[in-house]
């Protein structure tokens, strides 16, 4: 029998001598299609904005140039008007919420059209021990990627992702606060991501 993500996560002795699959609740898993079909009318100004796009094997995160689909933990890409970050086409990606936070705000002249982070609403995600960290895994296909400006964050848990401390997402705040309760951290809001908070991740 499959484990539920509330059998499982909420075992924490458990999930550290062992993988856990972590899935979402039966009634959410028409919802993948849905939010994949929105994605397009979601954006940073309100206008239409790029879809999320699969990112390729090899993308290299556009912060501290690692190859996103070897590192655990939630992916984030970011599509700007006029502009080639990292000299590559749309989007820049990430192996970190946190570092993408931080790229955007490093580029507050730059147009933002989108920003989408891993949702771990509506994907079958994994939590493992790696190192004696539980690290979560990562999920860059289109359909995994939610509006970050819809989701809830969990900042800075004790469940860790490619470069430490992050923000996970979550397009159900229910998901995101049980998460937090079963993992620690603090439950933010895409309006409540600051450079201050930043600047407390990735240890």
């Amino acid at each position: 029998m499959t484990p539920s993500k509330h059998d499982d996560c909420g075992d924490r002795s458990d999930a550290l001598s062992r993988d856990v699959r972590c899935t979402r609740r039966g009634a959410m898993a028409a919802t993948v299609g849905i939010t994949a079909g929105l994605a397009g009318c979601l954006g940073g100004d309100g206008g239409d904005a790029p879809a999320a796009v699969t990112l390729p094997d090899d993308a290299t995160c556009d912060v501290c140039g690692m190859v996103i689909s070897q590192h655990p933990g939630p992916t984030s890409e970011i599509f700007y008007a006029d502009q080639r970050p990292g000299g590559h086409d749309n989007p820049a990606r990430f192996d970190s919420t946190w570092e993408a936070f931080q790229f955007d705000f490093e580029h507050e002249d730059w147009d933002r059209e989108a920003f989408y982070v891993t949702d771990y609403s509506t994907v079958d995600y994994e939590i493992r021990t790696d190192d004696d960290q539980q690290v979560i895994s990562t999920h860059y296909d289109a359909e995994s990627f939610a509006d970050a400006t819809t989701v809830t964050f969990v900042a800075g848990s004790e469940v860790v992702g490619a470069m430490g401390e992050d923000l996970i997402g979550f397009s159900d705040e229910a998901d995101a606060e049980s998460f937090q309760a079963d993992h620690g951290g603090d439950v933010v809001t895409f309006d409540e991501v600051n450079p201050e908070l930043i600047s407390t991740l990735g240890r």
